[in-house]
């Protein structure tokens, strides 16, 4: 009789297979490094997981009249992108000072520029598009600021410390989503004329705010416009996306303004539609590096809530 096969643990493993990444990946050169994510991003997509088939759902609302072999190509070149941005992530800590600062070149950057010397305090807002991490670092070295952001708790804890210990590590504060402690500390930033930067494409709450997005209804963070609101600081939209170069490209986009007349409420929502049409900009000139692998629309999320999820 052969000896039982002990239970792995799902999160014990997947935590392993990040350090194995930020251990193994950092030391590859380049090159390799580079077809490794190729060949993953090929062999995932070519398997059509249900990553890959949301990911081309979404794509298709970005991008309504593309023919489905349009929609194929646009979702192969969105894995290439996704993949790239893990190996880059997993080789950052060993990038020299040189190539972090000049690994990012955003356009506009006038708009940030002005507002940390303000001293208003500034809050950056994205989408998960390109590598938001490359664009922090590059924020901390060629801009030498210093900035905060939030990060999900992720499953198991011992994962969470890891994406913690990478990105204070990359020169961030990191505060945890959960709890109403991170709310108090972004506003101290802001009102300290400090940078928050934080993703805010995707609700991770129960307090999100409606918008249309690509002609649909989806809910986004309340977050960046609250705390606008509260501290005065301004509201800028960043998007990012990759070209045929190893250098991350950018746009950070113009102040989004407080409206005149309105409850707090209402402002906030124009506020909050107004960053939602900003990302749709970029998101539409650049969808393949667009990395939403999950549900988001809420016609999407109406079968999860019923018991018949489909991918």
């Amino acid at each position: 009789m052969s000896p039982r096969m002990p239970r792995i643990d799902t999160g014990t493993l997947t935590d392993a297979l990040y350090g194995l990444g930020w251990s193994t990946v950092k030391r590859l050169p380049e090159t390799v490094a580079v077809r490794l994510g190729r060949k993953i991003a090929d062999t995932a997509w070519k398997r059509r997981g249900k990553g890959v088939r949301r990911l081309e759902a979404n794509l298709a609302r970005v991008v309504p009249d593309a023919s489905p072999q349009r929609l194929a190509e646009l979702s192969r070149a969105g894995m290439r992108s996704y993949m790239r941005y893990w190996m880059e992530s997993f080789r950052l800590p060993a990038w020299s000072e040189d190539r972090r600062r000049n690994g990012f070149v955003p356009e506009d950057v006038h708009h940030l520029t002005d507002g940390l010397e303000s001293d208003r305090g500034v809050i950056l807002a994205l989408p998960h598009m390109g590598n938001y991490d490359l664009a922090g670092v590059w924020v901390t070295t060629k801009l030498n600021t210093p900035f905060t952001t939030v990060a999900e708790r992720l499953k198991p804890e011992s994962l969470y410390d890891r994406f913690v210990a990478y990105r204070e590590g990359l020169g961030m504060e990191v505060l945890p989503h959960t709890g109403g402690a991170a709310f108090g500390t972004l506003a101290r930033r802001l009102r300290a004329g400090g940078l928050v930067c934080l993703v805010a494409d995707r609700d991770l709450s129960s307090s999100g705010i409606p918008v249309k997005f690509f002609g649909e209804e989806t809910k986004m963070p309340a977050g960046p416009a609250i705390l606008a609101l509260q501290t005065g600081a301004m509201l800028l939209p960043v998007t990012l996306w990759y070209d045929d170069t190893p250098v991350m490209r950018g746009r950070v986009h113009p102040e989004i303004e407080v409206p005149e007349t309105g409850t707090r409420a209402e402002k906030a929502a124009q506020m909050t539609q107004a960053l939602a049409d900003a990302f749709a900009s970029g998101i539409a000139d650049h969808p393949e590096d667009w990395h939403m692998l999950q549900r988001l629309w809420l016609a999407d999320l109406e079968p999860r809530e019923a018991g018949t999820e489909t991918a």
